[in-house]
């Protein structure tokens, strides 16, 4: 007889944050189920609808989890490029990386397929706090709000490139480095605009 480990509540509610993620990442949002993320962390379905209230609500736990994750590390790509030891490239590529690679497109996608309306509010929510906290105090309302233009855009080339970027690359025979490359490209002149300064 196995006796699992004693866990906080907090620590419960991350294991299984992080189980769910795993699962994403493996075999698509489809597969992110309370039954399946408790059998990853040794827990019941009672146990995390405790801490979720139900599969809608982990859905957007997990939604929330990946957009804090992703924004920490698009905020130190940002900060390194302003210090002058990163680049827009970066903020780029961990912003598509985070809709494609590690998932948040697919999640976005089958939530709002599902009826959840609001699935992307989490993930929205994170950036424009990020995008607010990298504004310089005395920015200009002008740059704060091209800012603001240049995230949505960002964002949204990057979830469109999660869900369709692969088959319309191929079938328009263009690289699909291309809508990274407009979007480096668009940071910079952000960059430079906010910041009077080359980025």
């Amino acid at each position: 007889m196995s006796t699992r480990k004693r866990m906080s509540p907090d620590e419960s509610r991350a294991a299984a944050l992080e189980a769910a993620r795993a699962l994403l990442l493996e075999a698509g949002p489809q597969a992110v189920t309370l039954k399946a993320v408790a059998g990853r962390v040794g827990r019941t379905h009672a146990n995390l609808l405790h801490h979720f209230g139900s599969a809608s609500g982990l859905q957007k736990a997990l939604a929330r989890h990946l957009a804090q994750t992703v924004c920490d590390s698009i905020a130190d790509a940002v900060r390194a490029t302003r210090a002058g030891i990163g680049s827009p490239r970066e903020v780029v590529d961990l912003t598509f990386d985070a809709f494609g690679r590690e998932g948040g497109g697919a999640l976005a996608s089958w939530m709002l397929a599902s009826g959840n309306e609001d699935a992307l509010d989490p993930i929205v929510e994170t950036i424009h706090a990020l995008v607010d906290d990298l504004l310089p105090e005395d920015c200009a309302p002008e740059n704060g709000r091209t800012m603001h233009e240049n995230t949505f855009t960002l964002v949204l080339m990057a979830l469109g490139d999660a869900l369709l970027g692969e088959p319309l690359a191929e079938s328009l025979s263009v690289r699909r480095s291309v809508v990274r490359d407009r979007a480096e490209a668009m940071l910079v002149a952000t960059f430079t605009q906010a910041y009077g300064e080359s980025a």
